[in-house]
């Protein structure tokens, strides 16, 4: 008969609670760094201007959505949030290789697989429609591009889980 060996290794609930704290640390200091590069200016006050200056803006056919006044005046806002999107796409590369490393199962993967994509996207749409925005309707492209983006990982995380099964 012989004696059970223990298992050293991390439990999938013990690797969840680590990369979970890793994915909120990154997040705060991702936060802390963006605010601290644009200062003296102050990206909370941008904040509050943003939201405090939003209209109503005909999109066609009666239909009617916030948009900014003068979205072209957000610039240093929509800078931080490209920043903040491509820190985040980074960290999320990150967390795949330790995922694979520490052999998470599939479905972690698949997911952030398409955090990935969703993050990298949404940068990409950021700097494309928002910080070089000259015309307002180009608000409306980049969230109609936030949602392709959002179909585009959902299919990448299927494709990861599809793979997967074969």
């Amino acid at each position: 008969m012989s004696i059970p060996q223990k298992d050293h290794g991390l439990t999938e609930k013990r690797k969840e609670s680590l990369f979970t704290a890793l994915y909120l640390g990154a997040v705060l200091i991702i936060l802390g760094i963006i605010y601290a590069t644009h200062l003296p200016s102050s990206l909370w006050e941008r904040f509050l201007e943003f939201f405090t200056t939003m209209t109503l803006s005909p999109l066609g056919g009666g239909v009617v959505l916030p948009a900014p006044a003068n979205p072209a005046v957000h610039i240093e806002l929509y800078t931080a949030a490209f920043q903040f999107a491509i820190a985040l796409g980074i960290v999320e590369i990150g967390i795949l290789f330790l995922r694979i490393f520490l052999h998470s199962p599939v479905k972690r993967k698949s997911e952030t697989i398409e955090n990935i994509v969703f993050w990298l996207g949404t940068s990409y749409l950021i700097s494309a429609y928002l910080v070089n925005m000259t015309i307002p309707v180009e608000w409306f492209i980049f969230w109609a591009g936030v949602i392709l983006v959002w179909g585009l990982a959902l299919v990448a995380r299927s494709f990861v889980l599809i793979a997967a099964k074969h």
